[in-house]
C-alpha cells in the first residue's frame, strides 16, 4: 500500500473521494471539505493546512482519511489546552500537531473511507499504513503528535488501545421514540417539566414569532446572507471574533448539498419580514445535525426554540432517529437530550509526554462517567419513559 498527503482536497476527484464513504453523513463528503478549504475557511493561514491522506493499492484508492496540519488548538471541541500549555513550559514544541477531524464540527461519525472490498485484515492494513506514513509526517514537521476526534463506534476498534489515549468527552443527543408529534415527546417528561417546555415555548408564540425550517434548495443568495450577518453577530458578541467561516462557505455549502443542508429562520409576526434570528441544520437518513446560529435580538426563548425545539419538530416529522444539536450546554438535560459519551484517540511522539496523557485520561475518565451518571439523573422523562441506555444507543452511530 502506497500513502499520498494531499495539500487539497482537490487533489481527489469527488466521485473518487465519496466511493469510500457509503453513509448519507454529510461532514466527510467531498463538497463539504471542499466548501471549507475553497471558502478560505480551512486554509494554512487559518491554522487548519489540509494533509488529507489517500491510500492507494496497485493504483486503485482503497482508503482515505481527512487529516490537517493545525498550528493551534482552535475549533476542536476535543481541547488540549492544557498539554500544550505544559508542553511550552517544559520548552516542547507543541505545534505544528496532526488532526484527524471535522473542522469546526464536532459531530461523532466516520473519519476513515474505504473502498467496500477490503476486509477487516485488509483495513487493520490500511490503518497501520497511514499511522506509520503519518509519523513519519511529524518527524519531518517537527509536530508533536497525532490525534483523531470524534470517531465512529464501528471504527473505534481499529485503534489500539495500547497505543493511544482513547479520551472521553460527553455531548447530550436526543433520540427518535417512534414519536409521532413535538406533544408525544411531551407525554413522556413528568408534569412540572412537561409544563415548563410549553410555556418556553408559549412565550415565543407571545412575542410573535414564526419559524420556517428550510432545505437549502428553498432558500436564495439573499437568505443566506441575512444568516451570515446574525452569525457574525452573535459570535462576535459572544467571542469577539467574526467567526471561523466565511460568508462563501455557506452558499457553497448550501449549493453542494441542497438535500442535506437546511435553515431554521425566525421572524417577527409573518414570514416575509426579515430575518430576527436562524440556525444551520444538516441531516442525513438517520440523523439531524445542529451546528451554527445567529440573533439579531437576545428575545426571550427565541434561542431554544430556534436551535432545539424546531429541531426536535423537524426529526420527528421526517422520522429520525437522532437529533445531534453540538457540543456542551447541561440546559439541553432538562429539554430531553441525554447525556451522551464521545471519544477521541491521541498519539504523542514524546513517551513522556504521552505517558501522561494517558494517565490524565483515565483519571478524567473517571470524573466523566460520573457526570454523564449525574446528568442522566436530572432527564425530564417519568419513571419507565428513558430504558435505552446512551451506550446501547451509540452503538449505532
Amino acid at each position: 500500500m502506497q500513502i499520498q498527503f494531499l495539500t487539497s482536497i482537490l487533489d481527489c476527484s469527488a466521485s473518487e473521494w465519496d466511493a469510500l464513504w457509503p453513509l448519507a453523513y454529510p461532514f466527510t463528503k467531498h463538497a463539504f471539505l471542499a466548501a471549507l478549504e475553497t471558502s478560505g475557511s480551512t486554509t494554512a493561514e487559518t491554522g487548519w493546512q489540509p494533509a488529507h491522506v489517500l491510500v492507494r493499492q496497485n493504483g486503485q484508492v482503497v482508503a482515505v482519511m481527512p487529516l490537517y496540519q493545525k498550528s493551534h488548538s482552535y475549533g476542536e471541541y476535543v481541547f488540549d489546552w492544557s498539554w500544550a500549555d505544559a508542553c511550552q513550559r517544559a520548552g516542547i514544541q507543541y505545534y505544528p500537531k496532526l488532526l484527524c477531524a471535522i473542522p469546526f464540527t464536532p459531530a461523532t461519525g466516520p473519519r476513515l473511507g474505504f473502498i467496500a472490498s477490503l476486509t477487516t485484515a485488509q483495513k487493520q492494513e490500511a490503518v497501520q499504513t497511514i499511522e506509520q506514513a503519518v509519523q513519519e509526517k511529524l518527524e519531518q514537521l517537527g509536530g508533536s503528535g497525532f490525534h483523531c476526534l470524534f470517531p465512529s463506534a464501528k471504527e473505534r476498534p481499529l485503534f489500539s488501545n495500547e497505543k493511544y489515549a482513547q479520551r472521553q468527552g460527553c455531548q447530550f443527543h436526543w433520540f427518535n421514540a417512534n414519536f409521532e408529534s413535538f406533544d408525544d415527546f411531551l407525554s413522556t417528561f413528568n408534569s412540572r417539566k412537561r409544563k415548563n417546555i410549553k410555556r418556553e415555548r408559549q412565550k415565543v408564540v407571545a412575542q410573535g414569532l414564526c419559524f420556517n425550517m428550510r432545505l437549502a434548495a428553498e432558500l436564495n443568495s439573499d437568505d443566506w446572507k441575512s444568516f451570515y450577518l446574525l452569525y457574525q453577530r452573535t459570535y462576535f458578541k459572544r467571542s469577539g471574533h467574526q467567526g471561523y467561516l466565511t460568508a462563501d462557505f455557506f452558499q457553497q455549502l448550501a449549493k453542494a448539498l441542497p438535500q442535506q443542508v437546511l435553515l431554521c429562520s425566525a421572524h417577527k409576526h409573518n414570514l416575509d419580514s426579515p430575518m430576527v434570528a436562524g440556525a444551520l441544520y444538516l441531516r442525513d437518513s438517520s440523523t439531524l445535525y445542529g451546528r451554527y446560529w445567529g440573533t439579531q435580538e437576545d428575545l426571550d426563548g427565541l434561542h431554544f426554540e430556534t436551535c432545539y425545539y424546531q429541531g426536535i419538530d423537524y426529526a420527528i416529522k421526517e422520522k429520525l432517529q437522532r437529533f445531534d444539536p453540538g457540543a456542551q450546554g447541561e440546559h439541553k438535560i432538562q429539554r430531553g437530550f441525554t447525556p451522551v459519551k464521545t471519544c477521541s484517540y491521541h498519539w504523542l511522539k514524546i513517551p513522556e509526554l504521552h505517558n501522561a496523557v494517558k494517565h490524565f485520561v483515565v483519571e478524567e475518565q473517571q470524573h466523566n462517567n460520573a457526570y454523564c451518571e449525574d446528568g442522566r439523573r436530572y432527564l425530564p422523562f417519568k419513571e419507565g419513559c428513558n430504558v435505552v441506555s446512551s451506550e446501547k444507543l451509540l452503538e449505532n452511530f
